[in-house]
């Protein structure tokens, strides 16, 4: 893990589940996406890859047992400190890359079905990581792939919003190294609307909550809150939180 992202998830862990506070209707609508897609049974084995604290957990849980329980795979010793003490959640200290190529402890050998939640743009080598993955799937498993395009329509600076396109891969992409890996692939695309108090949007651009907005210094990240400030003027912003949910499958 690059220690600027992992210096930048240490200082968000203290502060990750609050940030989410004022968006229960969103941790609802997330979770029954991820649910939704998920050919889940109680006898599904689970790993939840930069599963973080365990914040959209919550769902998948009523599938765990204290003998089958979710494997939660985060590189940040932080984020894993803070999930919930519960015997069907088992955290992992791992990067996507270490877990693809089998160099990490796990409670079995293969796994039913693996999430990744908004962590795809930080692999390093997408295809390989992809394929190792794969070859962790049991027969009939699946691979379920949630993240943002790379164009989003989020009231930032325009800087943030290039420097997030940049470092972030496009769904198709994704898709296609599922599908390299031996998967059966589909893409949806679903949208939450959202709503905000302005104050409340920009503290939080201002305490760094997307891990792009931890690149820039602090006298750029105050700039940029100027031109929010000076370009959403109003006293709520409004847009649509657009997310790709990719599935690949044993065939």
């Amino acid at each position: 893990m690059d220690e600027h992202v992992e210096d930048h998830y240490t200082h968000l862990a203290e502060t990750y589940d609050s940030t989410w506070a004022h968006r229960p209707d969103y941790l609802d609508w997330m979770e029954e996406q991820i649910h939704s897609r998920l050919s889940l049974s109680d006898e599904r084995r689970l790993a939840d890859i930069g599963a973080g604290t365990g914040l959209f957990l919550r769902r998948l849980m009523r599938h765990a047992a204290p003998g089958r329980p979710i494997v939660c795979v985060d590189p940040s010793r932080a984020m894993l400190d803070r999930l919930p003490s519960d015997p069907r959640l088992v955290p992992v200290r791992a990067t996507a890359e270490e877990l693809a190529g089998g160099g990490v402890e796990l409670p079995w050998s293969t796994f039913d079905g693996i999430i990744i939640k908004e962590a795809v743009h930080h692999f390093t080598a997408l295809e390989s990581t992809m394929a190792g993955l794969a070859g962790l799937l049991a027969p009939g498993g699946q691979i379920l792939v949630v993240t943002l395009p790379p164009r989003i329509g989020y009231p930032l600076f325009p800087e943030a919003l290039d420097r997030f396109a940049a470092g972030h891969p496009e769904p198709r992409q994704v898709e296609e190294a599922l599908r390299a890996a031996g998967l059966r692939t589909a893409t949806e695309f679903a949208a939450f609307p959202v709503r905000i108090d302005r104050g409340l949007w920009m503290k939080l651009v201002e305490g760094r909550w997307m891990s792009v907005l931890s690149s820039f210094t602090e006298a750029e990240l105050t700039a940029g809150l100027q031109w929010i400030a000076e370009h959403h003027p109003g006293p709520t912003l409004e847009f649509d939180d657009r997310f790709a949910f990719i599935t690949g499958r044993i065939p």
